[in-house]
C-alpha cells in the first residue's frame, strides 16, 4: 500500500455503515437536481456550535448579486477574515450546507468568516463561480473593516471544488489583482483535470467520493475538456507559483484527490510559497465534515485551524475557550 494511504480509520468504517451513509446514492448517478437535494439533506440541519452572530446579506458582483453568510467567532472587531468556498463540485452545495464546518472554522479560528454562495455548474459553468470567489474577495477587501474585519488579514479557504477557487482566486489575487491575501487553506483540493493518479486508482471507488463522481463533477463545471487544461480550473497547471499567498494544505489518504493535493502543495513549496502540508493518511475525503463523529477527524480540524491561526498571527491562548 502507497506510504500516504493507511488503514482506513475504524471509527470511519464502522460511520459507512451506519445511516445515512451506507445507503447513500453515488453522485454521478443522479440528476443535478436529485443531487443537491440529497446533498440538502445529509449536509444540511440545525447548527451545533453558537456564535456571536451570524448574519445573511449579499453583495453586488460582477453578474448580479452574490449571497454570503457572515459569522463572527469572536464578540470584537478587527477580526482576521477568512473567505470560504463550499465544495461539492461546482455543482451541489448550499450556505446551510456548509453551516457546520463554517461555525467550526470561524470558531476555532477566531475570525470573521464570509461563506460565499456562489453561482453552480451546470447553469453557471467555469469560470462563472470563479468570478463569484474573486468578487467576493474584492468585496471583503473594500468594505471588510466596515464588517467588523481587519482587511490587512485576509485569506481564503474552501474544501473540495471549494479549496480549487480558494487556489485560483489566490493565484489570481497574485498575477492580476492587489496581492491582498495573507494565506491560502486548501482542503482536500481539486488541483488538476485528470483521473490517473495512483491515488484515483487505489481509491476509485470511495468512500465518500469516487473518480465516476469526479468525472460526472468535472463534465458540469467546463464548458468544453479544453477548459479543464486552463490553469484557473486546473491550478496545477499554472506556468508559476512564485508570489501566491502562502498555503496550508490539508490531504487524506483515502481520498481520489490526494496525490494532486500532493502535487500542487510541492509545487507551491518548489515556486518557494511558506507551506504547512497536513496529511491524514487513515482519513477520507470530506474528513472535516466528521469531526462529531470522528476523533482524528477532529485533531484534523484541530491541525488545520492552529495553522490558520499562526498565519493570521492569532495567540492561541487569546482564542482558547
Amino acid at each position: 500500500m502507497d506510504s500516504r494511504q493507511g488503514p482506513l480509520d475504524p471509527v470511519v468504517t464502522t460511520l459507512l455503515e451506519e445511516h445515512p451513509y451506507r445507503t447513500l446514492p453515488p453522485w454521478h448517478a443522479l440528476s443535478v437536481d436529485a443531487a443537491r437535494r440529497l446533498e440538502d439533506d445529509v449536509f444540511g440541519g440545525d447548527p451545533t456550535i453558537s456564535l456571536p452572530s451570524v448574519t445573511d446579506t449579499a453583495f453586488p458582483g460582477t453578474c448580479g448579486s452574490v449571497p454570503v453568510r457572515l459569522y463572527r467567532g469572536r464578540d470584537e472587531t478587527s477580526l482576521p477574515i477568512l473567505l470560504f468556498y463550499h465544495g461539492g463540485g461546482w455543482t451541489l452545495g448550499t450556505l446551510d450546507s456548509a453551516d457546520d464546518i463554517c461555525r467550526a472554522l470561524a470558531d476555532e479560528v477566531g475570525c470573521l468568516l464570509v461563506s460565499v454562495d456562489y453561482r453552480l455548474a451546470p447553469e453557471h459553468p467555469f469560470p462563472e463561480p470563479l468570478v463569484d470567489a474573486i468578487d467576493a474577495l474584492e468585496w471583503v477587501h473594500t468594505h471588510g473593516d466596515a464588517l467588523g474585519g481587519d482587511t490587512s488579514r485576509i485569506g481564503v479557504c474552501g474544501s473540495s471544488a471549494g479549496a480549487n477557487l480558494a487556489a485560483s482566486v489566490a493565484l489570481w489575487d497574485a498575477q492580476y489583482g492587489s496581492g491582498v491575501l495573507d494565506q491560502q487553506v486548501l482542503c482536500y483540493p481539486i488541483t488538476d483535470y485528470r483521473f490517473d493518479t495512483a491515488s484515483y486508482e487505489a481509491n476509485a471507488d470511495g468512500p465518500l467520493l469516487t473518480r465516476a463522481d469526479m468525472r460526472w463533477f468535472w463534465e458540469q463545471y467546463l464548458r468544453h475538456p479544453l477548459d479543464g487544461h486552463h490553469p484557473y480550473a486546473s491550478v496545477l497547471r499554472a506556468s508559476s507559483l512564485e508570489a501566491v499567498a502562502p498555503a496550508t494544505v490539508l490531504t487524506c489518504g483515502h481520498d481520489p484527490l490526494r496525490d494532486e493535493g500532493i502535487a500542487y502543495a510541492d509545487r507551491l513549496e518548489d515556486a518557494g510559497v511558506p507551506v504547512t502540508h497536513l496529511h491524514y493518511p487513515s482519513l477520507p475525503h470530506g474528513a472535516l465534515s466528521l469531526t462529531d463523529s470522528v476523533n482524528r477527524s477532529a485533531e484534523a480540524m484541530a491541525d488545520l485551524t492552529a495553522a490558520v491561526r499562526s498565519r493570521f498571527g492569532i495567540d492561541p491562548v487569546e482564542t482558547a475557550e
